[in-house]
């Protein structure tokens, strides 16, 4: 910084500084790039006068007579409409001209954080209430074309106080003042387009939003003049007719936040319906949540996590570009909302608040992304989320069963996501999970609750996915199973078939999808069914040969099933490979689809295999069985004309 100078036809005492050519630099970043929204700067001058009371009463431990016979620590924000000015005021330890020159006129190096370093470590667990400055303060640059600073710092003499005026640009101007109160005020000078329309911040009640938005939780009294409203307004003394009514501005000051952030509270302090309030605050749904979870996390990693799941889904939950997230605060300062790195993907519907004590206050969603502690931060949410559903799923309450239920009706699909995003918690979800199966209709069926039903002598957990409950129940794939009296889960969401592709096994039971591969029943098919089954490929042989003719590239082999029972053909997809659905699903998100064939298995049973041995229309039947069984699969008809043209000419045959 360069030697001060006395400003040109100003008072002598009227000292000008300029600022470094980095520290110019760094305030531009910060007034045009640091800061994306405007309203920002309420909440850093809220916070830094806040850190200036703190500093007060971790000093006055040791000396008391800094209070100054005021030991009401508190926060002022008045609005001048005429003067197009707001003013920050607090009454913490202030500052002298040195200070000022020291703290406001460099931004790397901060009072505050001069401050910590003095403390020795027995001290700096009592002053861990004490944040850090960093560059808030030029935030007010962003709506501000001047901001002047008045300051005393307690314990000096009324005549120490200083003023510090800036307009933000090269340079700023501190002169010596009277100021009988200790403290500071920041009196922004708005700018034009911050003084009127939707960007008005001369709007007490936009301030007022903003308070209650991002220093809620600050515990120190923020207040405002009252406003009230006056009826039967006079309009002039000459004319004493009521000209109806007004808010009309009083000099009485009353608290506009709840000086308490309810987070930092002991849960046992918090009742259900303070935590329902909050919820609506900070999502402004109109439902309470579902349930909640809060809880102070100890560790490498210090943080405060109050999570709320949702009653409902929302509506743009499937979008995934859409911004989900927790809101982010950094000992007890807001950072940011929807920081989408405080949880995984699948789980975005979660909403709360995080409150870190070891972030920096401007981080940037860049570090969030590369943080080591935020990635502990996100492993604990995650972990925390899935406790709190398996503690519902498997609660004897019927309460907590039905909240499970109406969690997994909302959100289920969406859990499913993390099978192949959270290798880490794969058991955990697959626990959560709940299907329908052939023998019982509703979303119940926990893959534990199917093993504990398993047949004697079964090997592995038998899973079919479609596209709805109808179509499963009825897929010729079930048939066998049906006759045997084994159990099948149906699996029906579209994410199904892409999620079990990363779940092989579950507590060591294999899950076989009985629409993929051959059918192998181990113990469940005895030795005379397998000798009947071969001889049935060995007599029917003849035709398997024609079919493969008739069908081409359109099948990839034919041979005869041995999972049917009814229904004369079905389509079966080797393991690994993509079912029709799967494709169907790929294509209409955009995607390329690698081809894929599926293998025809005949019913040797069926009338209408048997009548293909002697039809003299074998290749249409052929192309007509092959369809069915692709309609039956849940697939989509290439030519749909072609195959209703073949069914009329073998009708009117």
């Amino acid at each position: 910084m360069s030697e001060a100078t006395q400003a040109e036809g100003l008072n002598p005492e009227l000292k000008k500084h300029t600022f470094e050519a980095e520290v110019a630099q760094l305030l531009h970043l910060v007034t045009h790039s640091l800061y994306s929204n405007a309203d920002i700067f309420v909440r850093e001058l809220v916070s830094n006068a806040s850190d200036a009371c703190d500093k007060l009463r971790f000093e006055a431990t040791n000396d008391d007579s800094l209070y100054e016979d005021d030991g009401e620590l508190k926060i002022r924000i008045a609005v001048d409409e005429d003067a197009k000015t707001i003013t920050f005021t607090d009454n913490g330890i202030g500052m002298n001209e040195a200070d000022a020159i020291e703290n406001l006129g460099t931004i790397a190096k901060s009072g505050t954080k001069a401050f910590l370093d003095k403390l020795s470590e027995s001290q700096k667990q009592d002053g861990q209430l004490i944040g850090q400055f960093g560059v808030g303060f030029y935030s007010g640059f962003i709506v501000a074309d001047t901001i002047s600073v008045e300051s005393r710092k307690a314990g000096e003499p009324a005549d120490k106080g200083v003023r510090w005026v800036s307009d933000g640009t090269g340079s700023f101007t501190v002169e010596p003042i009277t100021k009988d109160t200790r403290g500071t005020a920041i009196t922004l000078h708005l700018k034009e387009e911050y003084s009127e329309g939707e960007d008005n911040y001369l709007d007490r009640s936009k301030i007022k939003r903003l308070v209650n938005k991002y220093s809620d939780h600050i515990s120190l009294p923020i207040q405002m003049r009252k406003e009230i409203w006056q009826e039967d307004v006079v309009d002039d003394e000459n004319d004493d007719t009521p000209t109806g009514g007004e808010m009309v501005l009083t000099d009485e000051w009353e608290t506009i936040n709840k000086a308490s952030a309810l987070w930092t509270r002991s849960s046992s302090e918090i009742d259900d319906d303070e935590y329902v309030d909050f919820y609506k605050n900070i999502t402004y749904d109109m439902d309470a949540p579902l349930t909640w979870t809060h809880n102070r996390v100890e560790g490498r990693v210090q943080y405060t996590q109050l999570l709320y799941i949702p009653k409902k889904a929302p509506v743009d939950l499937y979008t995934r570009e859409q911004q989900h997230g927790l809101k982010l605060y950094v000992k007890r300062v807001f950072i940011m909302d929807d920081a989408e790195q405080l949880l995984p993907m699948y789980l975005r519907f979660v909403k709360g608040v995080i409150d870190s004590a070891d972030l920096p206050l401007n981080v940037s969603r860049e570090l969030l992304q590369e943080s080591r502690d935020v990635k502990s931060i996100r492993d604990g949410n995650a972990r925390r989320i899935l406790t709190l559903l398996a503690s519902l799923a498997n609660s004897e309450d019927s309460d907590k069963q039905e909240k499970f239920a109406q969690f997994y009706a909302e959100f289920g699909d969406v859990i499913k996501e993390g099978l192949g995003e959270d290798a880490g918690n794969k058991e955990r979800i697959a626990k959560l999970l709940r299907y329908a199966t052939n023998t019982q209709d509703g979303l119940e069926t926990s893959f534990e609750d199917y093993k504990g039903r398993m047949k004697d002598g079964q090997k592995a957990i038998y899973y079919l996915t479609a596209d709805n409950l109808a179509a499963a129940k009825n897929s010729p794939q079930l048939e066998l199973f049906k006759k045997k009296g084994i159990e099948v889960i149906l699996m029906t969401s579209r994410v199904d078939e892409w999620a079990m592709n990363f779940l092989t096994s579950f507590d060591d039971t294999p899950l076989q999808n009985i629409a993929k591969g051959a059918v192998d029943l181990g113990d469940l098919q005895d030795e005379a069914e397998k000798a009947e089954a071969e001889k049935a490929e060995e007599t029917l042989k003849p035709v398997v040969d024609k079919l493969k003719t008739a069908l081409g590239e359109r099948a990839k082999d034919v041979k005869v099933s041995t999972r049917l029972v009814d229904s004369p053909a079905c389509l079966v997809v080797g393991e690994g490979e993509l079912s029709p659905q799967m494709i169907q699903m790929l294509q209409q998100m955009g995607q390329d689809v690698p081809a894929s064939k599926p293998t025809l298995e005949v019913n040797p049973d069926h009338p209408l295999i048997k009548k293909l041995e002697s039809s003299e229309q074998f290749d249409d039947l052929a192309q007509v069985i092959f369809d069915q069984a692709l309609l039956a699969d849940g697939g989509q008809l290439e030519d749909p004309a072609a195959y209703l043209k073949r069914v009329n000419e073998l009708l009117m045959r």
